[in-house]
């Protein structure tokens, strides 16, 4: 009887410390901020698929409603936080060389640059350089891989943009 007394009061007192409900704060995010807009990114390489700005676009908005408490607004001049950036570059470049001049490995990689501008509490500027890369087998077709690739790529810079709004870094 005093083994279940025992349990029973364990339990009891176990479970009303027990947090009830866990809150996570978005990083250092400026609680005057309410929305934000993504301008569509500008393509300023010769080598890049055409619709991967919009694409990357998309991804960034999508990261951002999904990752934070921020609304996509729909205009500039009514949002907290507006987007922009630049796709400046877009390789492909050798990097495991073996006998002969040969690469065994090639490297994607892309490079954006962004420019977040803040209206309120005050206006700012944050500026961020995201440069990502994926090495692939030198013998891979390139075409037959680039979706694949350019998705991992782009979710890695999306977080580079989140973690810019979250923490400034």
């Amino acid at each position: 009887m005093y083994k279940l007394l025992a349990i029973a009061l364990l339990f009891f007192g176990l479970t009303s410390c027990w947090p009830t409900s866990v809150s996570f704060v978005d990083g250092t995010m400026d609680p005057a901020w309410k929305s934000f807009t993504v301008k569509t990114l500008e393509n300023n390489t010769g080598n890049a698929p055409l619709s991967y700005n919009a694409k990357l676009t998309e991804l960034i908005k999508d990261g951002v409603q999904n990752n934070s408490r921020l609304a996509l607004g729909d205009n500039a001049d009514s949002s907290e936080v507006n987007i922009e950036g630049v796709i400046s570059s877009y390789t492909i470049t050798p990097v495991a060389l073996q006998e002969g001049d040969v690469a065994s490995q090639n490297r994607l990689t892309v490079t954006v640059q962004f420019e977040i501008f803040i209206t309120k509490p005050e206006e700012d500027i944050m500026e961020l350089t995201s440069s990502r890369f994926i090495d692939y087998d030198a013998n891979t077709d390139l075409n037959t891989v680039e979706n694949e690739f350019l998705s991992e790529v782009s979710d890695q810079i999306v977080q580079d943009v989140l973690n810019k709004l979250f923490s400034n870094w």
